[in-house]
Parts: C-alpha cells; structure tokens; sequence
C-alpha cells in the first residue's frame, strides 16, 4: 500500500495543447479516490501519468515515498485495469491472471497460490481452465481484476473498466469493485465519466473540466456544496436546475425574481448563504435540484410564497418517484459541460425538471401547482460563475 502524490502535475504535448493544468492530488493509503469528468477534460491523461505510459511535463509524482517522474511503468509498483480488459485470447483464464508473475519469475508454488486466492475471491474458481472468449463481459472483466490482484501492487490504477459492460451490469460490477477494494485495503484511483458511478465508489472524487480540478470531495460534500456552476450541473442526475435571477432583500426576508414569479426564500436559505445580502438588487444563478421541487399539494409545510404555476410537458413514472418536466420562463445557464445538451429535462419546451412523490397526480398538459424548498437553493455569482459563501 502506498500515497500517490500529484504535485503541480502538468501535460503539455508536441502540438502545444495542455490536457493537464498544475494538478494537485494526494491519495491516501488505501483511499479509492475516482477522478471524473467529460469527455476530453483530462482524466485518463492524469491516470496514465500516474502509471507511466505517459510522461510528465512538470511537476512532480509520488508512488509512496519515491518520485517516479523516469521512472518505468513495470518499476512503479502499480496495476491498471484497462477499458478492453486487456487480456491474451490464447490463454486460459488461470494463465491470463498468473501472466504478469511468471514474468517476474514467481515460483510456480507461489503463482499458483496466489491465482487460486484469486479466483475465489472473484468467483472464477469453475472458469480457470477456459478462454476469454469463452466468458461474459462481467468475467471478463473479473479476469482483468484477478490480474491486477495478483500483483500485490501499491496501488490499483483503474480506466473506465465498466464502460463495455451492459447497463444492468455495470451497476453490479461497481458494487463488487468497491467491495473488493475495501477488502484488499489497496490504494485505488479509478476513472469514469460516469458520474453515478463516481459518487457509489469513491472515498473521494475529484471532478476535472478542460485540463484543470475543479474540486475534490467526499461524494455528499459534493452534492450539497459544489463550488462552482459546473460541479453543481456535473454532479447529481437528473442534474441541477440552473436559472437566472433577481436577488431582493426588505429587512430580514429576502426574495428571488425567477422570470414572471417572485419566490420567497426560507430562513434557513439566508442562514446558509449570508453572503447573499451582497447581492441585493443583483442577478445570481440559482440552481435547485429535481428534489427540491415538489407536488405543492403534496408539500403543505411549504407556504405559499415558495410556489410557482407551470405547465407540464411531461412525466416520467418510474415506481419509487415521478420525474415532472416543466417549463420555467426565466433564462437558462449553461453548466459548461461538453457533454450535456443545453435543454437537459428531455422534453420539448421544457427546461425544468423535478422528481415529484409517487403520489402526485399532476397531469402532462395542465398547470401544476408546483412548491419549492427554497432553503436548499444554490447561489452563483453570475461573473465568475462560483457559489457564493463567506
């Protein structure tokens, strides 16, 4: 087990584009850190630093107490799982895990103790003896993972190594993956531009966009404090509801102008954000989340001044809740992910999402009375597009 440490850690290829910006990052032993992003924001570059199959343009890495800017991927101690699995369809699944010990020139006693160990713990116990092509997805990709454990490395590098799986898969992949690693206790840096996937696994997550780390946190801190308009959209699903608006204050109360509906903000607002009395009189960006928007009828505790009228475009009856989508005349911000679509809610003419209890019976077509929990409302500033807090 072993600290990775990235210090200052830039990339700068031949053609002068900079897919790393000074990334600072200190994994702890035994940490399962997950770096996540859009497409092109630099996560698998960060990774493949880490490993060594790219090189370092400045800055300094640290595997444990060693820097291993020149030093080869083979000398770094580490093991990398691969988005294809990476593995040899001319061997057996017993060969494919021992592969990397018998170019260490393990003794067979001691590959073979090993392998088994192993399997079992992967369950491929029954499967030692066929071929990749002879396995699912999920195997297969068991196989990569018995591969990398067998190394006894310091730390487990890992590459969107869900990414060809199926979707009901993937979810149960993820869940053994992360117990796997609390079970081995091996220091863990995984990459994903899923963000659902980020916040189930990681101890930590780290969000990059465009090269630079845009925050690193535990996954809840992430979710109730983001720092910025893109961690807020980026992180959550379906993602944050980001508008324009008007910040009032009258004494101790305070209201926003959110198009044609001026929205009261609960105390609790005010008490979480204080530094919004400086932007009285101002436009900010708000963002709220699905959940925060609710049935009014089935919300009573949310007085009136905390509510908006609104058509409904659309519902999306999942059992456990109702995704309502509705449209908000006020003006939309754009999070600054490459990869979202600027109309996120999925329906024509709406740009507003909510997750709704079961029980509503709101209907697509009429004007749903719709109740805001204004107390968990997010603050932006709307130049540098950062949260406001003192």
């Amino acid at each position: 087990m072993a600290t990775v440490k990235l210090d200052k850690i830039n990339k700068v290829y031949e053609n002068g584009f900079q897919a790393i910006h000074d990334l600072d990052l200190e994994i702890a032993e035994r940490e399962f850190l997950v770096l996540v992003g859009p497409s092109g924001c630099g996560k698998s570059t960060a990774l493949r630093m880490i490993a060594g199959l790219e090189t370092i343009t400045g800055g300094t890495m640290m595997i444990g107490d060693r820097v291993v800017n020149e030093v080869e991927p083979k000398d770094r101690d580490i093991a990398m799982v691969f988005q294809n699995y990476a593995l040899y369809p001319h061997m057996s699944v017993y060969d494919n895990i021992g592969f990397a010990l018998k170019l260490a020139k393990v003794p067979k006693s001691e590959i073979d103790t090993r392998v088994r160990k192993a399997a079992a713990i992967l369950e491929l116990e029954e499967n030692l003896d066929r071929k990749p092509g002879q396995l699912s997805g999920g195997q297969r990709q068991r196989v990569a993972m018995g591969r990398a454990i067998v190394r006894q490395p310091a730390a487990f590098l890992m590459d969107e190594p869900l990414s060809n799986l199926d979707a009901k898969l993937r979810v149960q992949m993820r869940a053994e993956i992360a117990s796997l690693q609390r079970e081995l206790a091996v220091t863990t840096v995984y990459v994903t531009h899923d963000q659902i996937e980020a916040m189930t696994m990681g101890d930590r997550v780290a969000v990059l966009k465009d090269g630079y780390l845009q925050q690193v946190d535990t996954p809840q801190n992430l979710y109730d404090h983001p720092v910025n308009v893109f961690v807020a959209a980026f992180i959550g699903s379906p993602s944050m509801n980001l508008f324009e608006a008007d910040v009032h204050f009258s004494g101790d109360t305070a209201t926003i102008t959110l198009g044609p509906h001026v929205v009261g903000l609960a105390g609790g607002a005010l008490e979480k954000n204080p530094s919004l009395r400086n932007y009285d009189g101002k436009r900010v960006i708000i963002g709220i989340r699905p959940e925060d928007y609710e049935d009014a009828a089935l919300a009573p505790e949310i007085p009136e001044s905390q509510r908006i009228s609104s058509r409904v475009h659309l519902i999306e009856a999942l059992g456990s809740e109702v995704m309502v989508h509705f449209r908000i005349e006020a003006p939309i911000v754009d999070s600054g992910d490459p990869d979202a679509t600027e109309e996120k809610s999925g329906a024509e003419g709406a740009n507003a999402v909510g997750r709704f209890n079961p029980r509503s019976t709101v209907r697509i077509g009429e004007v749903a009375d719709i109740a805001i929990s204004t107390e968990n409302m997010h603050f932006f500033d709307m130049d540098t597009r950062q949260a406001i807090e003192d």
